[in-house]
């Protein structure tokens, strides 16, 4: 019983040692700013006024605003999905009536 109170102490101790991670400064060094200029986009990337509107009228829009957004995915609201970063995808969410519940996002 010692053993795992040890055990579980130690883990407690790792866990707190670590940094948590924080928005970077030109500061830090250029090898942090150019990972960080590789998950920046061009373009618009939020389409908030979308809500409630159709999901292939939302697609057309956002494709014709950004037109660097080669990969629109409409899906139903609550699907599984990746959790890559991708500059080219929006995925609009709908729901049974093929409207829009959540805000398209460049992700």
């Amino acid at each position: 019983m010692e053993s795992k109170f040890a055990h579980i102490i130690v883990f407690f101790l790792l866990a707190t040692s670590f940094e948590t991670l924080l928005a970077r400064k030109e500061s830090d060094g250029p090898e942090v700013i150019e990972l960080l200029k590789e998950f920046e986009c061009n373009g618009k990337q939020r389409w908030p006024e979308l809500i409630g509107v159709p999901t292939k009228l939302a697609k057309g829009i956002i494709e014709k605003e950004n037109s660097l957004i080669t990969n629109v995915q409409i899906l139903l609201n609550g699907s599984p999905v990746t959790l890559d970063f991708r500059c080219n995808r929006v995925r609009l969410f709908d729901n049974i009536l093929g409207d829009v519940v959540e805000i398209p996002v460049v992700r």
